[in-house]
């Protein structure tokens, strides 16, 4: 029952890409904002409370897939789903009211349709799991947990897009560094959230088969 070491390996990835990230706004200092600040209103709090529930996601999203608190303490696996939940209504609902704020169209659009799938996968996740659907539970909370890995993934691909576009271009920067990074950034959160889809939907007909398998042999015996 003990996670698997590449579950570990993800854990400590994604804490080793979101943390660096996050640092900067924990000193609750605009200036040293990752994203532009386009007013001195609420936009600034606003961003540092979806970061905040957003971090809380993450951390309580992994717990939700080991096995120990599972099985051996659901009591502790409800409670932490409880707080998964809650964290994501909260992150993905400011996520929501952020969207006006943000002043490229492509990054807005991206940034409302992952807030939307993720608002929209908790929420399958939660109402199944109040119906005793638990196959489908955790289909879909497996879903959810991979859309909040976009957060992760949407900056571990920028890397190999900044590469991508150095090569489409002929190996050379038509418009300069500069332009390149804003259009990789006007792109990574789509690609993080095609590659995580892609996963987590194979992973989900991967347990399927591995279900039916094991139905099938039971049977046979």
């Amino acid at each position: 029952m003990k996670p698997k070491k590449s579950w570990w390996v993800i854990v400590i990835i994604s804490w080793g890409v979101i943390i660096p990230f996050m640092a900067p706004y924990l000193t609750l200092d605009p200036a040293n904002s990752r994203v532009s600040i386009t007013t001195t209103g609420i936009q600034f709090p606003l961003l540092i409370a979806h970061i905040i529930t957003a971090c809380v996601a993450l951390l309580s999203g992994f717990f939700q897939f080991i096995d120990y608190f599972r099985i051996k303490t659901p009591n502790v696996h409800r409670y932490l789903g409880r707080v998964y939940v809650g964290s994501v209504f909260v992150s993905g609902g400011l996520a929501l009211v952020y969207v006006p704020y943000i002043e490229n169209f492509s990054k807005a659009t991206s940034f409302l349709v992952l807030s939307i799938l993720w608002l929209f996968t908790c929420w399958k996740g939660y109402r199944t799991a109040v119906r005793k659907q638990l196959a489908d539970h955790r289909k879909w909370m497996i879903r959810s947990f991979g859309i909040t890995l976009v957060a992760v993934s949407g900056r571990i691909v920028v890397p190999l897009l900044l590469l991508t576009y150095y090569i489409v271009n002929g190996f050379s920067l038509p418009g300069g560094r500069e332009k390149m990074v804003e259009e990789v950034l006007n792109v990574n959160i789509w690609v993080g959230l095609m590659i995580n889809f892609l996963v987590v939907e194979w992973g989900i007909l991967r347990d399927r088969k591995g279900v039916r398998h094991h139905v099938k042999n039971s049977h046979g015996a």
